[in-house]
């Protein structure tokens, strides 16, 4: 491992890749500069909302990458205990050969094997994944969201500093390590409702409609796609496409003549109310009234721009602020 891998990761401008795109380097530093007996690293592979898979591929094809990663960030904060967060199918899929990797582990850092990483299996829901959620979770508390400050960084597992961080963050922090990075990231596209969905691995300055031009998916019919996120992305027309993708690296393509606005609205409110743990009022009240109207198909504007303003402004945990995104953004664009 490179000694200065935190100047290298700050160097290269990592962002987190789980969505939120914190700068990697100064996370992983924040960690290091705490005084502690223990620290805790955490890989999330949670990877909960519909239309973004990419971690999935990662794990499929490059684990021993992610596993690196790991055993590196252990390393530069001084921690000897991880957990490697996954949530179900990807625990049942990938669980044996993850453990396979440490077990059998031999390198400069670790001789006979990469010591102290555990395994947990993510309980169900979206909002499982948000990163004081699952430090709920695996300290078997209430899974609902932590207040903050404090923040994870120094006081997260056990009370003790701990960095967590994406599956795919992993994987580049060792790529940067190596010194084989090459400013990617990767991208999950898919079409809505179909069961063709592919990962691809390109610049991270490339624009939406060189990605869907280069990998041959931009369709040839009247469409608009949801970028970022599964759920939680911005809709966007294809006159909007000359731009950057942020979060988690997702692009969902929808037909604009055969997609209902009512019926995509409707699920992404199901996912969002079920996915909520209704700790606060305004994610749980507001996201309920939402789906009401939606179901009722009556779009009360006013009423609206109220329960808006209310979830992004006063919203306990992120869910309830990312939730407005996508009905805010297709709104203006279809009615």
């Amino acid at each position: 491992m490179s000694k200065n891998i935190i100047t290298k990761l700050k160097k290269e401008n990592l962002l987190g890749r789980g969505g939120a795109e914190f700068p990697a380097g100064l996370k992983w530093e924040m960690v290091k500069k705490v005084e502690a007996k223990k620290k805790y690293v955490i890989c999330n592979g949670s990877e909960g909302e519909p239309g973004v898979f990419k971690d999935g591929f990662i794990l499929e094809n490059y684990p021993e990458k992610v596993v690196r990663g790991i055993e590196i960030a252990m390393k530069a904060i001084g921690g000897k205990s991880a957990y490697i967060y996954l949530r179900k199918d990807y625990y049942q899929r990938f669980v044996k050969k993850l453990k396979k990797i440490i077990q059998n582990k031999i390198s400069p850092l670790n001789k006979g094997g990469l010591r102290g990483v555990s395994f947990f299996k993510k309980q169900n829901g979206y909002f499982a994944g948000e990163e004081t959620s699952l430090l709920n979770a695996i300290e078997g508390k209430t899974l609902e969201p932590r207040e903050k400050p404090p923040f994870p960084t120094e006081k997260g597992l056990f009370d003790c500093p701990t960095l967590i961080n994406n599956i795919e963050t992993f994987y580049y922090a060792a790529k940067i390590d190596e010194n084989k990075y090459k400013k990617t990231r990767f991208y999950s596209i898919s079409e809505n409702d179909s069961k063709d969905k592919n990962v691809y691995e390109l610049p991270i300055d490339w624009t939406i409609e060189k990605i869907l031009k280069e990998t041959k998916n931009f369709p040839r019919y009247n469409f608009f796609i949801q970028s970022g996120g599964g759920a939680s992305g911005e809709i966007l027309s294809s006159d909007d496409l000359n731009q950057k993708i942020g979060g988690s690296g997702a692009i969902v393509i929808y037909d604009f003549e055969k997609t209902d606005p009512f019926e995509l609205m409707k699920k992404w409110a199901d996912f969002f109310f079920t996915g909520n743990c209704n700790k606060c009022v305004p994610c749980r009240e507001g996201i309920y009234r939402i789906r009401e109207m939606i179901e009722e198909k009556k779009i009360d504007e006013k009423i609206l721009k109220d329960l808006f303003f209310v979830l992004k402004e006063t919203s306990f945990c992120p869910l309830g602020k990312t939730a407005v995104i996508p009905f805010e953004s297709l709104i203006k664009k279809m009615f």
